[in-house]
């Protein structure tokens, strides 16, 4: 069965490609703005649905995966920053110490639904007021959630990850398999797994 990605991420096209499973994308516009007081799993879980549900009321006979991916510390969102000022704060916020990446992950098809949250728990190295400069320079942050990318240049700030390896880069292929399973997709013939190359949304 070919699915229909509504996301507009190359990282998550790459992950489910990796995992070799035949797609087509369909991006999904969604107003991501978090609601007041909401908690990081439940605001993630709600964007992947809404992405989800927006693209599945456009298209019929088609199974539609969609995600979203944020990091959170002490509670709190960190998304994607909005210029390399507030990639620098998150860098600042995030060295030396360990920080959740969730990705939500929601499946449509044929008025079915399985969703399904995963974390990770990512600790990054004291990092360098130099490190932090030269690696917003690079441009690499600015579409990112948290401001990194664990498959780029932010690989060598991470002292330990507890999870998914996937997850972190944007899409937990673990969990995905689990969904589409569930929903009547047969496992792909896999050419990567979790630890495959790619990067997060």
């Amino acid at each position: 069965m070919r699915l229909l990605l509504a996301s507009r991420s190359p990282r998550r096209a790459d992950l489910l490609a990796s995992a070799g499973y035949a797609f087509d994308v369909a991006p999904a516009d969604v107003d991501e703005t978090p609601r007041p007081d909401e908690a990081p799993e439940p605001y993630v879980a709600r964007l992947a649905a809404d992405k989800a549900e927006a693209v599945a009321r456009t298209v019929a006979d088609r199974l539609v995966l969609a995600a979203d991916t944020v990091v959170a510390v002490d509670g709190e969102l960190l998304g994607k920053p909005r210029d390399d000022g507030e990639a620098g704060a998150m860098l600042r916020r995030l060295s030396g110490r360990a920080h959740d990446v969730l990705t939500a992950v929601a499946v449509r098809f044929e008025g079915r639904h399985a969703d399904g949250v995963d974390t990770t728990r990512v600790e990054f190295r004291q990092l360098s007021p130099v490190e932090i400069a030269r690696y917003v320079a690079s441009g690499e942050p600015r579409d990112k959630a948290g401001a990194y990318a664990i498959q780029g240049g932010a690989a060598d700030f991470v002292k330990r990850i507890d999870g998914s390896y996937s997850n972190v880069v944007g899409l937990p292929l673990g969990l995905v398999r689990e969904l589409l399973k569930r929903s009547g997709v047969p496992a792909a013939k896999r050419r990567g797994g979790d630890g495959a190359q790619a990067g997060s949304d």
